[in-house]
């Protein structure tokens, strides 16, 4: 697996297939699901956004892996990107967690029930009112989930900020043990990229993790020893087992239809037709409009 053809696009790639997005933030995650990819294309948006698009035997999904970067800022505006190149039926953020819950071993799976964003509060009369906003995991993505990996994964909550947290001692893993007991682990990028599914319009977005650090002072002695490698490789296969479940919906992935002045090279720019009428049920009324059939001619006017 993993092999890569030699071959490079500039802006959208079209395709017949139905697609997912897989979106991770250090390299040594993405390497773990390029791994379990084969019949693998360099795609490059000229925004300057780069794509590994490949398959997994037997499954019918197009897989568009993309690396966002460290932090929720680059999970949030790369995965609109993303939705917006690629239009995924699902997107799926994959990578490593620090554990927040004593119990998890290293190499724990954890899918996301949930993501707190754990630095929102207000700050007053010398303490500080936690305010959180926290995002749930798709119905449908969880059902797939459910089935594929009950016996291998936890469904629990995940905390997210902009920290590395490797102290259990420190003011932040206090703060949250009183305000988010219920979260497992704790990672950089996930609120960003839930938000950004939130905002797209019928994303179904899941976020997997592997254990790697106990977030106690020892993370160091465990990187070492290999343990972000072993749990991004878990994650990347809880993945895999998730799609080989998930069934798409309604055919192939569709492109976007959108304004006038889209940029070249995306896929907005080869599919808008100009102005278009849509209506759902029966319109009784003049209509001034276009016909455009599927090879993308213009008709005529009629009124």
């Amino acid at each position: 697996m993993g092999q890569q053809r030699d071959l490079t696009y500039r802006g959208h790639m079209p395709s017949a297939e139905p697609t997912v997005a897989v979106l991770t933030a250090l390299p040594l995650e993405y390497k773990a699901v390029k791994a379990l990819l084969t019949d693998i294309e360099e795609v490059a948006h000229d925004d300057g956004t780069y794509a590994d698009v490949g398959r997994v035997p037997g499954l019918p999904w197009r897989i568009a892996l993309v690396r966002t970067g460290v932090g929720v800022l680059n999970a949030s505006t790369v995965t609109m990107r993303v939705n917006n190149w690629f239009r995924p039926q699902a997107a799926f953020f994959v990578g490593i967690a620090g554990r927040l819950d004593k119990d998890l071993e290293i190499g724990t799976v954890v899918v996301a029930s949930k993501v707190y964003a754990i630095h929102g509060g207000k700050l007053r009369d010398g303490r500080f009112d936690v305010r959180p906003a926290s995002w749930q995991v798709s119905y449908r993505l969880e059902q797939a989930a459910g089935k594929a990996l009950e016996d291998t994964a936890e469904f629990k909550p995940i905390a997210v900020g902009d920290v590395v947290l490797d102290d259990d001692k420190a003011e932040l893993a206090s703060f949250l043990q009183k305000h988010y007991q219920d979260a497992v682990a704790i990672e950089m990028e996930g609120t960003g990229f839930a938000h950004a599914a939130h905002v797209s319009e019928h994303l179904n977005a899941m976020i997997i993790r592997g254990v790697s650090d106990k977030a106690d002072g020892t993370k160091g002695d465990t990187d070492k020893d290999g343990s972000q490698a072993l749990a991004a490789s878990k994650a990347a296969e809880a993945l895999i087992a998730v799609l080989r479940k998930l069934k798409p919906v309604d055919g192939p992935t569709a492109a976007p239809t959108t304004a006038p002045g889209a940029h070249a090279g995306r896929p907005e720019a080869a599919t808008y037709g100009g102005d278009h009428i849509s209506h759902h049920g029966t319109f009784n009324g003049p209509v001034t409009g276009k016909i455009v059939n599927h090879y993308g001619d213009q008709g005529r006017s009629q009124g």
